[in-house]
């Protein structure tokens, strides 16, 4: 079990670079992010969007780009469909969004023609570095599904669950949080935390335990769970974290980041290939990250040992 970006490295280090298509690299920090890629052979990049800007940030960084490393593109909408395209004719291994929003990045992996479709759910997972606890956590969704209902939320939680075996989880625990960790019938995030704890106790999730409502402290905290009189085996020591919605799970993402100065990456899964999907505000190391967790995914899937479960209904 992986317990550190660290030891992430170490793992994918052993393994080819993957090459990584990157939609709309124009940003001078994303270029640092892709040329540590290349220094540390985790990756070998093909960057699409505007070479002149592209190139501008390479040479300040002191990287000569190869023939071919860019393609050149108008336009962010036609960067990420021209990404995309690299991919999905199976010339890159990965997907990355740059300098783009993520609403305009994601039409790019949708798309019904010429999309990264597989027929399975598509969400976010960040991974957060705690190092007081010296482990990581997984949190989910915080940058796609808005609003998951209780079907989205079960296969939310069985993505998160097929990464966390990947960082070496092999029974990863799952808190489903909310606001308090009460059943409140006018809170309606703690119905389907109910419901999914129940749906685990019938054996319906496979490879993970799954239990709430939890609040955040007693989900990841055993002295406040204690203290609340929680007895789980999820109870302050979660691996992942379901958010309710969107907001929640990226603010707390974000306020972990940039307000504690925490260690953060993070992917999509679901799509066909790993995607990285990053904030154009994070930092070069946040982005390199990403991109060093999604080479190992890569490499678990072509060992045959990444795989996304099913509920069982």
């Amino acid at each position: 079990m992986l317990k550190n970006f660290g030891e992430l490295l170490k793992a994918v280090a052993s393994e080819p670079a993957r090459k990584i298509a990157v939609a709309a690299a124009n940003d001078k920090t994303l270029v640092a992010a892709l040329k540590q890629a290349i220094d540390e052979d985790v990756a070998i990049p093909v960057l699409v969007g505007d070479k002149k800007m592209i190139s501008g940030f390479a040479s300040e960084l002191g990287w000569s780009l190869a023939d071919g490393q860019i393609v050149d593109s108008p336009n962010e909408i036609s960067a990420a469909r021209e990404a995309t395209r690299l991919v999905r004719e199976g010339r890159c291994e990965i997907l990355m969004k740059g300098q783009i929003h993520t609403d305009d990045f994601l039409r790019a992996v949708l798309d019904k023609e010429a999309g990264l479709r597989t027929g399975a759910a598509m969400s976010h997972v960040f991974i957060l570095e705690l190092p007081a606890q010296e482990r990581l956590l997984f949190v989910t969704d915080g940058a796609m599904n808005i609003a998951p209902d209780l079907v989205r939320k079960s296969e939310i939680i069985l993505n998160a669950v097929s990464l966390a075996n990947a960082f070496g989880f092999e029974k990863p625990t799952v808190a489903v949080v909310a606001a308090v960790e009460l059943v409140n019938p006018a809170m309606p995030a703690t119905l389907d935390a109910a419901a999914l704890a129940k749906m685990s106790d019938r054996g319906q999730f496979p490879n993970c335990i799954v239990d709430g409502p939890f609040g955040f402290d007693n989900a990841v905290s055993v002295a406040a769970a204690r203290q609340k009189k929680i007895s789980s085996p999820v109870a302050g020591k979660a691996d992942i974290l379901l958010a309710p919605n969107i907001e929640a799970g990226n603010m707390l993402v974000k306020c972990f980041s940039h307000l504690c100065g925490g260690t953060t990456a993070g992917v999509l899964v679901g799509a066909s290939v790993p995607v990285v999907l990053t904030s154009r505000a994070d930092n070069a190391e946040a982005k390199f990250l990403s991109i060093a967790a999604a080479a190992l995914m890569v490499n678990m899937s072509r060992s045959g040992n990444l795989k996304v479960g099913k509920v069982h209904y």
